[in-house]
């Protein structure tokens, strides 16, 4: 299928708003994602909360089903969570560590896992070591082979970094798990919606995704995907009666699926538009975005190149649609606020999100534009013609 970008565009309403290549901060929701959620909050409003939830159930549970058909696993192994930072947490942190136990990351680990590790490690005496990447940035698979021993109890990459525009080869890192018999947490959260992401595939035991990013949700959604024979074996570091029952005054039994990783109390309406978010995705199809967002950041990358002045700091043998950069004379905040002035949007990727990756490289912040599907050629050729006018102009 290709991406009818008249379509794609006209179902968009920021489309005639803003130059968006912020998609790797939160993506313009489609009009139907906007239409389910707001419809829920009326429905609340006219009815009460509890007796719309119950009212809307069979569109809370397409959640599910479409979440499971997005990554290529079943139901029952999806947990719908506030956000993938959540998500990951949940994971993580149901994972027994102990002294000597060692977890395996990679360079670009986000600041949030990061600190996490440090956290647990702090607490338990686990250890935390950074395998080193190969000579195209990624994380290297042959360091990974060499790093791990008895003590390595997980691996916890991320698939695609906040920056740096890299897509860390996260099946070979699920070939080496699978062969050790070791867990393999992966943060997908700007993988999932922007290219085709199969967990059986991949090898992966954990995965966490954001609805906000890439599936183009509301924001504060996320899921979390746990393999069936890992679940009743993690117990998530908090529960409650949606998550366990209470059977007696002194036992609770913990739910058998993923949602054991749940809280009763959800925003419904959000977690209804993240449905319909991932049946729209779903509609697209995962192979025709990842094609259109593949030639939209090879069109910018190429561009911005052209432009005297501009650094491109992207790494990887594959590239997906984030597109990092820095402006000579310009600090990007500054660059940011100017294009924004424009009506153009991205972000700044500050040093302390990615502090290994980003010390390796000498760097401290960069001008982040993300592109998606509803993107276009001309509003590349836009961006980069505003971008040279705000190099001369300030």
């Amino acid at each position: 299928m290709v991406i009818d970008l008249e379509r794609a565009r006209r179902e968009t309403p920021g489309c005639e708003h803003v130059l968006h290549f912020n998609n790797a901060g939160a993506a313009l929701m489609p009009q139907p994602v906007l239409d389910a959620t707001v419809a829920h909050l009326q429905l609340e409003a006219r009815m009460g909360g509890y007796e719309a939830a119950k009212a809307a159930q069979e569109a809370v549970e397409r959640t599910y089903d479409a979440a499971a058909a997005l990554i290529a696993c079943q139901r029952d192994e999806i947990a719908i969570v506030e956000h993938a930072t959540r998500a990951w947490d949940l994971a993580f942190y149901s994972i027994p560590f102990g002294p000597g136990d060692r977890i395996l990351t990679d360079v670009a680990a986000y600041a949030s896992s990061f600190i996490a590790f440090l956290q647990v490690a702090r607490k338990t005496g686990a250890r935390v070591d950074v395998v080193p990447n190969d000579e195209h940035g990624q994380i290297s698979i042959e360091a990974l082979r060499e790093a791990v021993d008895e003590r390595v109890k997980l691996i916890a990459i991320t698939h695609v970094p906040t920056n740096g525009g890299l897509v860390n080869p996260a099946a070979a890192v699920g070939e080496v798990a699978r062969e050790s018999g070791i867990l393999y947490l992966l943060d997908a959260c700007q993988s999932v919606g922007q290219l085709p992401v199969d967990v059986g595939a991949i090898g992966c035991d954990m995965l966490s995704a954001t609805g906000r990013k890439y599936l183009r949700g509301p924001r504060g959604t996320g899921f979390l995907y746990v393999r069936r024979g890992l679940v009743q074996e993690l117990e998530p570091p908090f529960l409650d009666l949606h998550a366990a029952h209470w059977t007696a005054r002194e036992r609770f039994e913990i739910r058998p699926d993923a949602r054991r990783f749940e809280s009763w109390e959800c925003n419904v309406a959000a977690k209804i538009g993240l449905g319909v978010a991932l049946d729209y995705a779903l509609g697209w199809g995962l192979d025709a975005i990842w094609a259109r967002i593949s030639a939209l950041a090879q069109d910018l990358r190429a561009r911005l190149e052209a432009l005297p002045g501009v650094t491109l700091h992207d790494l990887g043998r594959e590239r997906c649609g984030i597109v990092s950069f820095a402006v000579e004379g310009h600090e990007p905040e500054a660059v940011r606020r100017a294009l924004s002035a424009q009506r153009i949007n991205v972000s700044v990727s500050t040093q302390s999100s990615t502090l290994l990756d980003m010390e390796g490289r000498g760097l401290t912040d960069l001008v982040r534009a993300s592109v998606h599907y509803y993107n276009s050629t001309q509003k590349v050729e836009r961006f980069c013609a505003t971008l040279e006018n705000v190099k001369r102009l300030y």
